[in-house]
Order: structure tokens, then C-alpha cells, then sequence
């Protein structure tokens, strides 16, 4: 598996429900080595630090093999950064991530920590008010992770994973349990036990109460 793109975000205005709203959703891909610390990669921008960024939710993983099933979906080219990730990889059709898993690239070391759910600026940049079923639907939510080893990467950076051998949720069975009106108390559990983020460990942990 490689690095195939590195995308980071200026501020843009975008408009919904006849409001103007800042994201730093509009990622595009830059050249040369990038610096990635706890806090994420050099030159990015977050707007929203109370559901992305921070320490737990530093890189954004999405996949291009993802991509191409979005574009053979939707029946169009999607550019590397659409989806708001920082790291686009290549290398594997379907990346059962668990969180816990591990990921190493010259030297940097990350952590899965949680799947992305977006908000409805996602929406708005894919031009499509539908969109969001269809991202719940497809069950492709891409990884966050937190940095365990800062330093820098390069687009081409081959990347080694080593997966947890701990029995945790999957990025998926969390990312469907965020979607489901029927919540399993075992994936919950299996999820609460697992290096996730906070943000996600404090949901999950209210829906485990309520069934408990």
C-alpha cells in the first residue's frame, strides 16, 4: 500500500439554507514532502474542532479504491481530496480497518481511531442534497487516525500496517452502528474496549447505557 495523494484545505464559503458556512472540507492535493504532527498535517486547515481535527482525529484516510467505486457509482471522475481526507491510499480493495490498527510511513506512525461521519457539507461539495444516505449506504467511511510518531511524508511513501491483535470493532461495524435504529450492544462493547475517539466513545457509550 502507498500514499497516492496528499490533500490539505484553505478555508472556503460555501452557501446552505440560505446561509454562509466556512469548511475546510475542500481539500486539494499538494506536492513534496508534508509535515504531519499530533495536531495533523502542515498547511491544512479545521474549522470545526468540536467533530474534526484534534488530537484523536489528526488524518483523514480515504482510499482509491473507494474512488473508483464512487466514480463507476456515480458515473463521473471524483478528484484525490473530494472526500476530505488528508492521506489518499492505493494498494488494497477493501482495508478492513480495526481501530487500534496501526499504520507506518518514513517513520510516521498513526493510529485508527474512529470512521468519518460527515455532515452535510459533504453534501454540498458532491452537489448532491442525497448524498449523505448514499455515503450511510455505501458503507466506505474512510479512517481517522491519531499520530503516535510525527515527521513527514511524500506522495509514492510505501505504507506498512500492522494490525491490532486485540478482539475490537471494525472502522465499518462502528460507522454502521452510527447509521442503525438497531444498535448491537456486542459491536459496542467490542468498540468501547478499543482506542477509539473520544467524540465516537462518547455516543457509543450513551447508546450502550440506554440498552444496558
Amino acid at each position: 500500500m502507498q500514499i497516492v495523494s496528499i490533500n490539505v484545505a484553505q478555508p472556503v464559503t460555501i452557501r446552505f439554507n440560505g446561509e454562509d458556512v466556512l469548511t475546510g472540507l475542500f481539500k486539494m492535493p499538494v506536492d513534496g514532502q508534508v509535515a504531519i504532527t499530533p495536531m495533523g498535517l502542515a498547511g491544512d486547515s479545521i474549522i470545526d474542532s468540536s467533530v474534526h481535527g484534534g488530537l484523536d482525529q489528526a488524518v483523514y484516510l480515504y482510499h482509491k479504491e473507494d474512488y473508483d467505486w464512487w466514480s463507476n457509482e456515480l458515473g463521473r471522475d471524483i478528484p484525490y481530496g473530494t472526500f476530505g481526507e488528508n492521506l489518499t491510499l492505493a494498494g488494497s480493495d477493501d482495508i478492513a480497518w480495526v481501530i487500534g490498527d496501526r499504520l507506518e510511513v518514513n517513520g510516521v506512525v498513526l493510529e485508527i481511531t474512529a470512521p468519518r461521519t460527515p455532515c452535510f457539507k459533504l453534501a454540498v461539495r458532491m452537489d448532491d442534497s442525497g448524498f449523505m444516505k448514499k455515503f450511510a449506504n455505501a458503507v466506505r467511511p474512510g479512517a481517522y487516525a491519531r499520530v503516535i510518531k510525527e515527521g513527514s511524508v511524500a506522495v509514492g511513501d510505501s505504507i506498512t500496517v500492522e494490525k491490532t491483535k486485540m478482539d475490537y470493532a471494525t472502522v465499518k461495524e462502528v460507522f454502521e452502528q452510527w447509521h442503525s435504529n438497531s444498535k448491537s450492544p456486542e459491536i459496542i462493547k467490542k468498540a468501547l474496549a478499543s482506542p477509539i475517539a473520544p467524540m465516537h466513545r462518547a455516543k457509543l457509550q450513551g447508546w450502550y447505557d440506554q440498552l444496558m
